[in-house]
């Protein structure tokens, strides 16, 4: 629509908190791929991706009529933390065994500063051959591991976006991410994969 084409994702959002229903046709065609595919990498379910992605529009229209969106210039960063939530209470009430609570292992807030930047400095970007590589394992992480690894190197986020985004502490979001990365590495040991990140 090209009346809209010069508007932000957040002016769209609210044009239609203020009517304007035709603004949120073009908000839902902006977003819907990019967010198809952040919940279908993290349920690795079609059918359930479509269920997590209907009820993700729909709180988000309740919460835009509500008035409960302001401008924060991250349409797309609220939308997604909505879809992580809703993505969470599926597997509470499923109790799904994809969830991992590691709780006390999951703090890194015992480790030193340059221990977490020593270890994090190796991770920072990874070639395209070991991303495919990479991409085949996280299939087999358990979902909060998959989620972070996800946005951390296809999403490019920050781990305190992360934490911010899945409503958990940096800490737990780096540990996540540490024992995504153990796991992968175990895999790759496993299937001989050499996995050379690059620092």
């Amino acid at each position: 629509m090209k009346q809209f084409e010069s508007l932000t994702e957040e002016q769209l959002a609210l044009l239609y908190v203020n009517g304007d229903n035709k603004a949120f046709d073009e908000l839902l065609s902006r977003t819907q791929s990019k967010l198809f595919t952040y919940i279908m990498f993290v349920v690795r379910d079609h059918d359930l991706a479509d269920d997590i992605f209907q009820e993700t529009f729909v709180k988000a229209i309740i919460k835009l009529q509500e008035g409960r969106y302001t401008d924060s210039g991250k349409f797309m960063f609220w939308l997604t933390r909505i879809a992580h939530n809703v993505i969470m209470d599926t597997y509470r009430q499923q109790r799904s065994e994809h969830i991992i609570d590691l709780a006390n292992d999951n703090d890194l807030s015992r480790l030193s500063n340059t221990e977490v930047l020593d270890t994090w400095r190796e991770n920072q970007m990874v070639n395209e051959q070991v991303l495919r590589d990479v991409k085949k394992m996280m299939e087999n992480l358990p979902a909060p591991q998959r989620e972070v690894v996800y946005m951390r190197f296809y999403q490019q986020l920050s781990f305190k976006e992360i934490a911010e985004m899945t409503g958990v502490s940096i800490n737990t979001a780096l540990g996540r991410m540490r024992y995504a990365m153990m796991n992968m590495r175990k895999m790759a040991k496993e299937h001989q994969i050499e996995l050379a990140f690059e620092g």
